[in-house]
């Protein structure tokens, strides 16, 4: 990994990007996202404040646990501008995501214990399938794997009124 030296305090999205691991379109996607920003050189070239790897990071974490983009921006956007965030900053954005995750890990683990019946079945159409149907919350009304919405009906035209 190349090494910057500490008197360099902006990054070119080449530099940002061999530091990060991240490819640089995925830096242009970050940047028109809001999650990162960068400055304009004179001559129109991309210059990226040292904090920005930090950004990167937790942005591509963030990911990998399925935080949705929109959710990791408006986390960064509370961060400090002025200085580079903290490992208390990181803290406090990273437990506003705990009660999410823990649901996603609730649900993966219900899928994986309950997956193996689902193969033997083959169909998904168990009427209580804990895939389709979770915790069987329509189990009354319809069964099947394929939840189509219901369709209302045209309310009848009125024939009373003149």
């Amino acid at each position: 990994m190349p090494q910057i030296p500490e008197k360099i305090h902006e990054l070119t999205v080449g530099q940002l990007s061999a530091r990060s691991g991240a490819a640089v379109s995925a830096l242009h996607f970050y940047e028109s996202k809001g999650l990162i920003g960068s400055r304009r050189t004179s001559g129109n070239q991309r210059r990226y404040s040292r904090d920005a790897l930090r950004r990167v990071a937790f942005v591509r974490a963030a990911q990998r646990v399925g935080i949705p983009l929109a959710t990791i921006r408006d986390a960064l956007a509370e961060l400090p501008e002025e200085r580079t965030p903290t490992r208390e900053d990181w803290a406090r954005l990273s437990e506003t995501w705990r009660a999410e995750l823990d649901e996603r890990i609730n649900q993966l683990s219900r899928l994986r214990d309950h997956l193996t019946d689902c193969i033997g079945c083959g169909c998904l159409s168990l009427k209580t399938c804990v895939l389709s149907n979770p915790d069987d919350v329509i189990g009354e009304r319809i069964a099947g794997s394929r939840l189509m919405p219901e369709r209302r009906r045209p309310a009848a035209p009125d024939t009373t009124r003149p």
